[in-house]
């Protein structure tokens, strides 16, 4: 299979408009995802990338900060010493070209970039060789909850994801990003001593022991952090502060869960999405819910996420539809994507949410719904993949 399947990095839309153009004369050639930021945790979404385009090569536009950019190559290079890079910047000086090439960079286009000379290029990735397919990356992953309203369950799924994993064995971290909700800490019967005001301050400083050693665990064993409880004193935890500290937890942990409440257009909740593995967008079946979903898929979309990033999770789902709500057939029609997963509604839901704690830790009482979402945890993290009639559960 010709390997023209390509990953673009830059923050000019200007530049990644220019490789598409570039793309148009190779009909076998794609890009699969586009980063808007060239940071020092830029290796993390092209493992998460590469994991589902195992042969893609990565083009980074140097021009915005190149030294930043530069010191970026280098540590995607060292996360995967295989990949093939190319690099692009106004100026080929001599000492610039070095560095690339050191960095670990196998082209140096100089922009404007020329037709001929990225259709050389792209020749030159699909004859790349390779040392083996690269397998499943070391890092942890990331995954973030975002709600289309209020009341659709969101934080609920967030905090039994965790649960699941971290009943599973898996090292895991959940964090709270909805800092008028934060709702975590109660659905978990928790009351943090500290939060992400104090994460922010020991950023630069931050070590496991540190971590670990000022946040909650729960009794399951995961790792809960969240906004202050208090609304006079919200954090100013930054989107640049959010991307370091998920570097920081995917190189120490296996699963990081965010709980990015409903504010898709905020900065952090959507630096969060931009290091997820998959974000999960959850809706209920009345039309309020489904027309904000349509707008946060283009949102999403619009910030270089594609489809496959992006998981429509149906909570409290039900074959039978009452007037103001939409049928599953529906809402895949309306948002042009298929559901990823439907969660029946249970009264288990409620109940545990008034004692505090995951309906997961009670599976005897949770029944049904546990079986469903364990299910749905499994699909989520590339376990079983289940039919599609088993994914909604018994619903009436």
């Amino acid at each position: 299979m010709p390997n023209q399947t390509l990953l673009v990095a830059s923050s000019d839309e200007h530049f990644r408009e220019m490789v598409r153009d570039s793309l148009i004369n190779l009909p076998e050639a794609k890009i699969v995802a586009e980063y808007q930021e060239v940071s020092a945790n830029l290796y993390i979404r092209v493992m998460q990338d590469l994991e589902r385009h195992p042969h893609a090569g990565l083009i980074v536009d140097l021009s915005g900060d190149p030294e930043t950019s530069i010191k970026a190559v280098e540590k995607v290079k060292q996360a995967v010493p295989d990949l093939f890079i190319m690099v692009s910047n106004f100026i080929a000086d001599g000492e610039t070209v070095i560095q690339c090439m050191r960095a670990g960079a196998n082209e140096f286009l100089l922009q404007p970039i020329k037709r001929t000379e990225f259709r050389d290029a792209m020749g030159r990735l699909e004859r790349a060789p390779r040392h083996g397919t690269p397998g499943e990356s070391k890092l942890g992953k990331v995954y973030t909850f975002i709600g289309t309203k209020g009341g659709v369950g969101a934080t609920t799924m967030a905090v039994n994801f965790a649960s699941v994993l971290a009943q599973r064995k898996l090292t895991t971290v959940m964090i709270d990003l909805d800092t008028i909700g934060n709702d975590v800490a109660m659905q978990l019967g928790a009351s943090p001593q500290y939060t992400l005001m104090e994460v922010g301050e020991n950023l630069e400083r931050m070590d496991q022991a540190l971590f670990e050693g000022f946040v909650t665990r729960d009794p399951l064993g995961f790792y809960l952090v969240g906004p202050p409880d208090a609304l006079e004193q919200q954090t100013h935890f930054s989107d640049h502060q959010l991307r370091e500290f998920a570097t920081f937890l995917v190189e120490k942990y296996d699963a990081v869960v965010i709980d990015g409440g409903r504010a898709i257009s905020n900065e952090v909740v959507l630096a969060a999405a931009q290091v997820s593995a998959a974000v999960f967008l959850v809706v209920d079946q009345e039309f309020p819910s489904i027309r904000n979903a349509q707008r946060y898929i283009t949102f999403l979309m619009r910030m270089g996420f594609n489809q496959d990033q992006i998981k429509v999770v149906v909570n409290r789902y039900s074959k039978k539809v009452g007037a103001n709500q939409a049928s599953l057939e529906q809402i895949q029609q309306t948002l042009n994507q298929s559901v990823f997963y439907g969660i029946p509604t249970s009264p288990a839901v409620l109940a545990s949410i008034n004692k505090g704690r995951p309906f997961v830790a009670n599976r005897e009482q949770a029944g049904d719904l546990d079986r469903v979402f364990r299910a749905f945890v499994d699909k989520a993290t590339g376990g079983k993949k289940g039919k599609p009639a088993e994914m909604m559960g018994k619903t009436a």
